[in-house]
């Protein structure tokens, strides 16, 4: 075990879902922009750094049916498909680091809100996104979350890379549409308020 998933692991066991700062009851931004996408039922959807979200909750209750999670802790796994109980086994569980994680399959949604901007230097920002290019089918979908440039600095102790709508459009554009981009506010359970940029893109056929 790297140092990453021993902080990952240990913020997952002294702090319940409704403490973490990107605790939200329904993932209703993400929902919308992945509902925006049309996609069949039988879509493969990947959720990068999906922790204990309650993301692939909702995405099985709307009936897809190839769900997948990745997070590099496996105390937030186990967290989800204790929540889930049953419905937990609709779900393909991936315990891995987002820098160098690599699918065996091919997906028509690769959905990430806030383990790309951990991503702190170059190497495991192109290898992410590397892996990501090679994994979304023509005309699969990305939906991508980080921190704004006018976001916090830092998150759980650990430093992040901030990205403005324009500076994450820019990532995307040579291989992929772009399909939205915007800043929003989102406010902790401790009452503190985080911007995040949020974008869509579909790749090109």
């Amino acid at each position: 075990m790297n140092e990453n998933q021993q902080h990952w692991d240990k913020v997952y066991s002294e702090k319940a879902p409704t403490e973490v700062s990107w605790y939200e009851p329904m993932p209703e931004i993400s929902l919308n922009l992945i509902k925006d996408c049309n996609l069949e039922k039988d879509a493969a959807i990947i959720d990068i750094g999906g922790g204990d979200s309650f993301l692939a909750e909702f995405l099985v209750s709307k009936d897809y049916t190839d769900v997948t999670v990745v997070d590099i802790s496996k105390n937030a796994i186990e967290r989800a498909k204790e929540r889930m109980c049953e419905k937990a086994d609709q779900v393909t569980w991936i315990v891995a680091d987002a820098a160098n994680f690599k699918p065996d399959k091919k997906y028509d949604l690769w959905h990430d809100r806030a383990a790309f901007h951990f991503l702190t230097n170059e190497e495991q920002r192109e290898n992410y996104l590397k892996t990501l290019f090679e994994s979304i089918k023509p005309g699969g979908y990305v939906v991508l979350s980080t921190f704004s440039d006018k976001g916090p600095p830092t998150c759980s102790g650990l430093p992040v890379q901030r990205y403005s709508v324009g500076e994450m459009q820019k990532i995307f554009e040579e291989e992929f549409s772009v399909l939205s981009g915007r800043s929003l506010d989102h406010t902790t359970p401790s009452g503190k308020t985080q911007n995040f940029t949020v974008c869509s893109f579909q790749k090109k056929k």
